[in-house]
């Protein structure tokens, strides 16, 4: 007989933490405009997205930095306080993951992130990251969400079927990709909408 999910894998960033280089950087520089320009310019998503895959932070910040030479020092700031980025837990989505946890299901994640910056930042969080069995980090493995050889890779490591999960990311293409592999996917939303999805499929009261 056919059986439902049994585990659940989450992405990290703006599903269980709220996260933008904004909130590192409103720190550092007072005036709004110069700021929404600095992180829409200088620090973006595609510069970023080279740490997710591995490059090191080094390599990134030193060719931006000959880019920009005028922000350089700002640039060199994003490695050490990387974690300042991080905007705190997403509502909810805590109480969520505790009560899997307590009801005795899987927990697992796969982040694209950046291998240099992650044990800072999983060190922060121990009371939520130490109830889960195992997270695929892409920094690490040099493989990156939405390609399908970052789920294949953390499905055989998880020891999961592609039925066995419910996977939750904030990124379509993600929910896309991994819905090609079979496993069940969720694009978050709020912590109310998946808690339902999760009562729907058997894994939460």
């Amino acid at each position: 007989m056919a059986t439902g999910p049994t585990a659940v894998i989450f992405d990290i960033g703006n599903v269980l933490f709220s996260w933008h280089p904004r909130f590192l950087y409103e720190r550092l520089i007072g005036d709004d405009r110069a700021l929404s320009t600095f992180v829409e310019q200088v620090v973006t998503p595609e510069w970023h997205f080279q740490h997710d895959e591995g490059r090191p932070f080094a390599e990134t910040s030193a060719e931006l930095g000959a880019r920009f030479p005028e922000h350089a020092e700002l640039i060199a700031l994003w490695g050490p306080r990387f974690n300042d980025s991080v905007g705190g837990p997403m509502p909810g989505m805590f109480e969520i993951v505790e009560a899997l946890d307590d009801a005795g299901v899987p927990l697992f994640a796969i982040t694209n992130f950046s291998a240099e910056f992650w044990p800072a930042f999983r060190a922060a969080w121990p009371q939520l990251f130490d109830r889960f069995r195992d997270i695929v980090v892409s920094g690490a493995e040099r493989l990156v969400k939405p390609d399908p050889a970052i789920y294949a890779l953390a499905l055989d490591r998880f020891g999961l079927r592609a039925q066995d999960a419910v996977f939750v990311d904030d990124n379509p293409a993600n929910v896309a990709a991994a819905c090609a592999m079979g496993i069940d996917s969720v694009a978050f939303t709020d912590a109310a909408v998946f808690r339902a999805r999760l009562v729907e499929v058997g894994l939460l009261a």
